[in-house]
């Protein structure tokens, strides 16, 4: 079967703009609200720099909050427009919509947010695709399949705009652990993607990052850095229990092809340290950064391997600028840039 000719854009490509949700709920940073706000902030700025920040705000009462804040900080506020729309959680790449492309058409997709099959204070969060598909009033779309609703999060996959996806089993066909699709195989999924955002050739890896909330979003694991190159993290330290899964994945990447049936080029770049808070390990990882026109943002970690992992992906785009941007506090909610956004392409 062929693939649809609509198709999901790489990353890299032209955005209009970067979908974000300003955090109301203070139980995702349990400790740390305060200091959310003003990182978020901080993230914020650094987008709107380069493009158009869409910002959900949960009423009109937190816009004109967060609009002192935007002044102090000096953002550009002319590239910020707010949606007014209540949601459970900040977490865009997930609950927002899709947005594929035919030529110049666009459209968006709601692949049926659920709260990662795991929390109960989903419903939302199911607006949020709607609102955001009004907004650029384009057509959205519900995702099905077979007759049933398709439950995906945009952190479960990764595409080279080519025809390639990344995903990972674990998140997606683990039987009894927040089971998004009962019963779907892999050929299911590939059918799914084939259908919806125009994959002919899907790259499964097996176990994500420990900690992870979601069970195995791959965007924390491995990402197109552009459309024959694949970059994932590893853990040196025999001893992590990050080791084995890790190199496990980077076997499979080593031993995969792309749509064009050519190897991907691999580069690995490493976790930081094992992060503690409040006894629990937080799955903090450098693969969690955001592309954006002109920059690519980078999650650190008040960690010695901060810089190699800012050279490594700064390697990988030389026509783009890297920045970093302290997620220390952010990633207490298991999740930092790439999580909290959903890119718009133009």
């Amino acid at each position: 079967m062929s693939a649809s000719d609509w198709r999901f854009p790489a990353e890299w490509e032209k955005q209009q703009g970067v979908l974000l949700c300003f955090p109301h709920n203070g139980n995702d940073w349990p400790g740390k609200y305060g200091a959310i706000q003003w990182a978020f902030i901080e993230f914020i700025k650094k987008v709107a720099d380069i493009e158009q920040v869409i910002l959900i705000v949960a009423s009109e009462e937190l816009k004109i909050s967060v609009l002192e804040k935007l002044k102090m900080a000096d953002v550009k506020i002319d590239n910020v427009s707010f949606i007014i729309q209540k949601t459970n959680r900040s977490w865009m790449r997930d609950s927002g919509p899709i947005i594929v492309t035919k030529g110049s058409e666009r459209k968006a997709l709601n692949f049926n947010f659920n709260g990662w099959a795991k929390y109960n204070n989903y419903k939302l969060d199911k607006h949020v695709p709607e609102k955001i598909a009004s907004f650029l009033k384009i057509p959205l779309t519900q995702v099905t399949y077979k007759g049933k609703p398709v439950i995906l999060e945009g952190g479960a996959i990764d595409v080279n705009g080519k025809g390639t996806l990344l995903t990972s089993e674990e998140c997606l066909l683990d039987p009894k652990i927040q089971v998004r699709n009962e019963g779907l195989t892999k050929a299911d999924y590939e059918t799914i993607f084939r259908e919806y955002l125009g994959i002919t050739n899907t790259i499964w890896l097996g176990n994500g990052i420990e900690g992870d909330d979601t069970h195995g979003h791959i965007d924390d694991l491995a990402r197109f850095v552009n459309e024959d190159t694949i970059i994932t993290v590893v853990e040196n330290d025999t001893d992590d229990h990050n080791y084995e899964p890790l190199q496990d994945n980077l076997y499979r990447l080593k031993n995969t092809v792309l749509e064009n049936g050519k190897k991907p080029n691999i580069v690995t770049l490493p976790m930081p340290k094992r992060l503690i808070f409040d006894d629990i390990r937080i799955p903090a990882s450098y693969a969690n950064f955001l592309i954006i026109n002109s920059f690519v943002l980078v999650p650190t970690f008040n960690d010695e391997r901060d810089r190699e992992a800012l050279n490594i992906i700064a390697d990988c785009f030389p026509d783009r600028r890297v920045i970093g941007i302290s997620a220390i506090d952010l990633i207490w909610g298991f999740g930092t840039l790439h999580c909290l956004s959903q890119q718009i392409p133009q």
